[in-house]
């Protein structure tokens, strides 16, 4: 079996806090990734959302990760990548 095939669409919903210096607010976020592992879903979201809003771990709440059925998906990025069929 290839290590393609064992690669799985995880969501991500949780909770983040954003302007934590002047106005803290608590904003929803819904993320699809790709990962072998839920653990490896967990760090890739934590990792996103860090580097684009300037967040710490601590800002991030996560409340539910689970497996996505692909007719769940509507992240055209994700699309993509699982309909690729091979890489050059």
């Amino acid at each position: 079996m290839s290590e393609a095939a064992k690669v799985k669409v995880f969501v991500v919903e949780g909770r983040m806090l954003l302007s934590h210096d002047k106005f803290p607010e608590w904003h929803k976020f819904k993320v699809f990734v790709t990962a072998l592992k839920e653990k490896d879903a967990l760090e890739k979201v934590y990792s996103d959302l860090g580097s684009r809003h300037k967040l710490k771990r601590y800002h991030i709440k996560v409340q539910n990760v689970r497996e996505a059925s692909l007719d769940e998906v509507t992240d055209a990025h994700i699309l993509s990548i699982l309909g690729a069929t091979r890489v050059k």
